[in-house]
């Protein structure tokens, strides 16, 4: 193992010099949990010691910014257990895969994810394998090989692909890192968390035959499990950036937050609403989505609850609906009491559905609203030109056109908002397009309007008027 983090070290420091020499990165999902730094670290290796490297240098790449290492508990302690230093690992701030993409000496394997996300998309091309455990989504295509499989843990997949066609890859060090992801993501093995598959079973099993000197099942998850619900010291940020995955549709962005706290005590965090405007702000979402996870006293089986935030009214209460609506799974959803507006909470009965089975629930919103969204583009263009249908009454009883936030070109406001406050009906005219530039005075829409905000603008020009006389 230390040779070849050495040598992803060695590719990565020659990645910026001009040359012809490959890279193959090995490239986790964006949440970059425990399960996909493991798998990324497990199968670069793998190919590290048996592939004749068609593709170039193997490289495992943590697909976060090094920076937020600190945030993922449960890697840091399973990885320290694993004798792998920190500094050892290469993280997507310290590679430019665009780069490397445009000079044709990119190749990536994607473990733990099946499609690129948005900001990604550029780099389809150099896809060469997908090894995943979520729901396909990923177009079939001949220059890739794609294995995904319903398993509960990717690791288990990396396992099973070593075990077939190398096993002599495998050494105590490797196997306690693919042990522990497994653990963690089958909850301990336990039948009752509805996670854990006959082949999670299988490549456990297989793990402690060939390692008997492995740690006991219950200690080692129960360590990691401690360290992922550690929370002491962070802010909400933080807390919310420990689990997060983000989905990404036309224009409108969501996220869901895995959050190792009872509801009621995530929303009895100081200033959370402002908070989680702010955190929606920086990081270009309409909506976010927050599972709590808990555990009662002697059980092992999870108390999901669901906080559903969003400064829009539209967008809280879209993303509600398509929750309470789920069937594939049903969520099972009771309203509960929530000290914000802008914060819907639930109470989820169905306790088997993680934020994995979540995802494709929120995707498939997304898919549904873009598709709205084109319908609406068109309809909003209409009542552009006949403004008898979109015109309400001002304060000077004149007509205004009134900002509707489903449309398109007016939903930029609602996602980048300054104003976290509560939120207030706007009747402004609509931004011109050619304003709609990041940077703009205009990119937010016009300001507020006042009856006291016009006398006082006209009495300044008064004043200007006077004193030019004098």
């Amino acid at each position: 193992m230390e040779e070849f983090l050495q040598s992803c070290s060695a590719a990565v420091k020659g990645s910026s010099q001009d040359g012809s020499a490959g890279i193959h990165v090995v490239l986790g999902s964006e949440s970059c949990d425990l399960d996909s730094m493991v798998s990324s670290l497990a199968y670069a290796y793998f190919l590290f010691r048996t592939s004749p490297r068609p593709h170039g240098t193997p490289v495992a790449v943590m697909n976060i910014p090094r920076a937020e290492f600190p945030l993922r508990s449960d890697s840091v302690l399973l990885l320290r257990e694993g004798g792998v230093s920190p500094d050892s690992l290469v993280f997507r701030d310290q590679l430019d895969l665009a780069r490397l993409h445009g000079d044709k000496r990119l190749a990536l394997t994607l473990v733990d994810h099946n499609v690129l996300p948005r900001a990604d998309r550029d780099l389809e091309a150099a896809v060469v394998e997908v090894i995943d455990h979520h729901h396909l989504e990923r177009t079939p295509s001949t220059s890739c090989r794609v294995a995904v499989e319903t398993v509960a843990s990717c690791a288990t997949l990396v396992t099973e692909r070593i075990q077939l066609r190398g096993p002599e890859v495998l050494d105590p060090q490797l196997a306690l890192l693919l042990y522990g992801a497994i653990l963690l993501d089958c909850v301990n093995m336990v039948p009752a968390a509805g996670l854990v598959t006959a082949r999670d079973s299988q490549a456990a099993c297989y793990l402690e035959t060939r390692f008997p000197d492995l740690p006991p099942r219950g200690a080692l998850f129960q360590s990691l499990q401690s360290a992922r619900a550690e929370l002491s010291g962070l802010s909400t940020e933080q807390i919310l950036m420990k689990d997060m995955k983000k989905i990404s549709g036309e224009d409108l962005n969501l996220a869901i937050s895995t959050v190792y706290m009872t509801l009621d005590m995530f929303l009895q965090r100081r200033s959370l609403q402002q908070e989680l405007c702010e955190f929606c702000h920086k990081h270009r979402l309409g909506a976010l989505v927050a599972m709590t996870i808990s555990f009662r006293e002697g059980s092992s089986e999870p108390c999901r609850q669901l906080a559903v935030y969003s400064a829009s009214t539209l967008y809280r209460e879209e993303v509600s609906q398509a929750l309470e609506h789920a069937h594939s799974p049903s969520l099972s959803l009771s309203p509960v009491s929530s000290p914000y507006k802008d914060v819907k909470a639930y109470h989820q009965d169905n306790t088997l559905a993680s934020c994995k089975k979540l995802l494709p629930v929120l995707r498939n919103f997304l898919q549904e609203w873009d598709r709205k969204q084109v319908h609406c583009g068109e309809v909003g263009e209409d009542l552009d030109d006949n403004f008898d249908q979109s015109l309400s009454p001002g304060m000077d009883g004149e007509p205004r056109p009134r900002v509707y936030s489903a449309c398109r070109h007016h939903r930029r406001r609602l996602q980048g908002a300054e104003n976290c406050g509560p939120e207030e009906e706007l009747w402004v005219p609509p931004t011109p397009m050619n304003s709609l530039a990041e940077g703009c005075p205009l990119d937010g829409g016009l300001g507020r309007l006042n009856h006291d905000a016009i006398l006082e603008r006209f009495s300044r020009l008064g004043r200007g008027d006077e004193e030019e006389q004098s």
